[in-house]
């Protein structure tokens, strides 16, 4: 028996959904959503991108933390502009990264509009098969290929690039709706053309601008099915991204498992726990510093709340009246508790004491003073990292892996002043010193 094809899920909140303007994460943060996703099962995490500098000890790091078990369901995948030069650069950062996502805009729009018109359609499937190339060169065991603006793309020239693509290795091509422009019909039209076409399993990475981006998102991945692909879909916890947003998780999720189109009829990633959406889109939405909205599918605080007299004795009498799926589907229904009393926190001025009782509350000793200071330090560094009180998992993650902790919050700059920059540095020392002398 064959066996069907299976809907996947990309979620690219650490590469997209950090480039939220005004918005973003701490490299500890992202880590600790790494170490979510993969606690869910997602199959692939974009993690971020490796022709970075600031990303180079995160990305590391957290590669690190697939060696030592900690990370084992989902892959992690680097972003990067499909150009030779940022290819091996970023194998260079990042030596054993084996996922990456090579990006190229294929519009006619942007071709002109970005390049300038100096490039033509044919340079940029040029340039593709060499980034190609050369992220095999550097050792990618799978490479996705992304059309950006491929909503907008010739539908004719959108198969003859990803034909192109897949001629030279691909692994599968990114459909991306980067202005959010599509409607359900349409992309289920070109997802189905693109991937009957060209046999390749398909990436459908939707924008939110028009309210569509999750139902945009299910009817690709129908359409790719259909035409008898794989298909994968990028998601961003509880939405975030670039102006409106990407799909959102946990609704791609529920809408596959859960509604009338989709409910026993598609495969999911069978390793996807969707008991611990609860738990992810908390830590994101703090993380983030954005509350979650009151009616924010499944997640939100008014997602099972029931007013309205008919409602309320209808959900009494069966939940399945007015309830869809069941809260403890999502880890939801557990009370949570707040201090309301005398609270001990940890931060970047917190001393061995008080530090010491927060992570007796977490049943986590202290074998010596050395290990409690070294601890402690890490934490106050935690701290002054993300901005915020740390989070029970923040600091069990610190007392676990202290060194992967170092290394993630260790970022040093690129500065090498040269020409003008350095004479100005050079005129104010020298102001300086003569300030001192006199």
């Amino acid at each position: 028996m064959a066996v069907k094809n299976t809907i996947y899920i990309v979620d690219v909140t650490n590469r997209d959904g950090v480039q939220t303007s005004r918005l973003g994460l701490a490299k500890l943060q992202k880590t600790m959503i790494n170490i979510l996703l993969d606690d869910m099962g997602i199959t692939q995490s974009e993690f971020g991108f490796p022709n970075t500098r600031h990303e180079m000890n995160y990305l590391n790091a957290n590669l690190e933390l697939v060696d030592r078990g900690i990370i084992t369901k989902t892959k992690l995948s680097g972003w990067m502009r499909a150009l030779e030069s940022d290819v091996y650069q970023s194998f260079q950062n990042i030596p054993r990264l084996t996922h990456v996502n090579l990006s190229i805009s294929t519009s006619d729009q942007m071709i002109q509009g970005k390049f300038s018109g100096k490039k033509t359609r044919d340079d940029i499937i040029q340039q593709t098969k060499d980034a190609i190339a050369a992220a095999i060169t550097c050792g990618a065991q799978t490479i996705g290929i992304n059309a950006e603006d491929a909503s907008r793309t010739d539908e004719e020239f959108l198969i003859k690039f990803a034909k192109a693509a897949k001629d030279h290795g691909v692994s599968r091509v990114r459909y991306c709706d980067t202005l959010g422009c599509d409607d359900p019909d349409t992309t289920y039209k070109r997802i189905y053309n693109l991937a009957s076409a060209v046999g390749i399993p398909v990436e459908l990475h939707c924008h939110n601008d028009l309210g569509v981006a999750v139902a945009n998102s299910i009817m690709g991945a129908k359409a790719a099915i259909d035409a008898g692909v794989d298909v994968y879909i990028n998601t961003a916890i509880n939405g975030m991204g670039e102006r409106a947003g990407n799909a959102d998780l946990v609704s791609c999720l529920l809408a596959v498992l859960k509604s009338s189109g989709f409910k026993n009829k598609y495969i999911l990633d069978p390793n996807i726990d969707l008991s611990k959406a609860w738990k992810l889109a908390k830590y994101a939405s703090y993380a983030f510093g954005v509350p979650l909205p009151l009616n924010q599918p499944a997640v939100g605080d008014n997602a099972f709340a029931h007013e309205s007299g008919i409602h309320a004795d209808g959900a009494l009498k069966d939940r399945r009246n007015y309830e869809l799926y069941d809260f403890e589907e999502l880890g939801r229904g557990e009370p949570e508790m707040v201090e309301t009393g005398r609270m001990i926190t940890t931060g970047e001025y917190g001393g061995i004491k008080g530090f010491r009782n927060v992570y007796q509350k977490l049943e986590l000793e202290f074998h010596d003073e050395d290990e409690a200071r070294n601890i402690l330090e890490l934490a106050r560094y935690a701290n002054v990292h993300t901005q915020k009180p740390l989070m029970d998992n923040e600091l069990k993650f610190i007392y676990d892996n202290p060194d992967i902790a170092a290394k993630i919050m260790t970022v040093t700059p690129y500065y090498m002043p040269t020409g003008e920059l350095k004479k100005r540095i050079d005129r104010e020392k020298t102001k300086v010193n003569n300030t001192l002398i006199s």
